[in-house]
């Protein structure tokens, strides 16, 4: 079972299936962690994760376009050593990605012991944007079964010492017209835009759906869906900052024990005589 200290106030409920039923801000800031804190026990507990090699996590995050992803991860990325971190992110399924189950193309980027990885997006997509934005015939898919793929997906990674933490950033509809604005009248924000923007933009309330149907029939108790408060991006990057210190916190509390052995023969050999030259 899924620790859910922190997690609580911001676990999907099943019985509040509707993301309307969920906030997209807080009202009280003190009541946060704060960030800086976060990322001080992130980059910790993420090295020592690092150092013991037996657990994995798994960070994934989804949102509608401009709900801050991106500037999440860059956050949380810190202070995280990173040869022990990595981020990919998923776009619409292409070349040999469209020859495959939907997912073949996220199981080589998964997590390897002692690692933390970060989905922009994931393989969730294949429930959601699909629905929209299909890849194949519609004959190719059955929604039922692909709930049912990521069900027992999720559980053979949990059960195999994977955490998996799904966050979907909430985000309210005037916030995400004044996102998309934003990336208009800004030049270094502009590269951004995407003509499928404005599809997006107009098929929101369809996404919308159909993300509500997925997380309802993917939320588990080992796996479960955070939704998070995301108009203001302090406010999200604080939140899953908080989150995700919790779980390393938990899965890594100690570094391994060292070898007495090997450091007194290290120290004999490197205090013995100074190296010439």
């Amino acid at each position: 079972m899924t620790d859910q200290v922190s997690m609580q106030p911001w676990l999907y409920q099943p019985d509040q299936p509707r993301l309307s039923d969920y906030a997209s801000d807080i009202s009280d800031d003190d009541a946060l962690v704060p960030l800086e804190t976060s990322l001080e026990d992130i980059g910790e507990y993420q090295r020592r994760l690092w150092a013991n090699g037996k657990k994995a996590v798994l960070l994934i995050v989804h949102g509608l376009d401009a709900s801050g992803k991106d500037s999440l991860i860059r956050t949380l990325a810190t202070y995280m050593d990173p040869a022990g971190f990595h981020a990919w992110s998923f776009g619409r399924p292409t070349g040999a990605e469209t020859r495959h189950d939907f997912l073949w193309r996220v199981v080589p980027l998964l997590p390897a012991f002692g690692e933390v990885v970060a989905f922009n997006r994931s393989h969730h997509e294949a429930v959601i944007a699909e629905r929209l934005w299909p890849v194949h015939e519609p004959e190719r898919y059955d929604w039922e079964v692909r709930y049912g793929s990521i069900r027992a997906f999720e559980q053979h990674l949990v059960e195999e010492g994977t955490v998996i933490i799904k966050c979907w950033l909430k985000l309210s509809a005037e916030e995400h017209r004044r996102r998309l604005i934003k990336r208009l009248d800004k030049p270094r924000k502009r590269w951004k835009f995407d003509p499928s923007d404005i599809d997006g933009w107009q098929k929101r309330d369809e996404y919308t759906r159909y993300a509500e149907q997925s997380m309802a029939a993917t939320h588990t108790p080992e796996a479960p869906w955070l939704i998070i408060p995301a108009d203001r991006k302090p406010v999200a990057r604080a939140l899953v900052a908080a989150v995700l210190a919790e779980r390393l916190r938990a899965m890594a509390p100690e570094y391994p024990s060292e070898d007495e052995s090997v450091l007194k023969a290290y120290r004999k050999l490197l205090t013995a005589s100074a190296p010439s030259g």
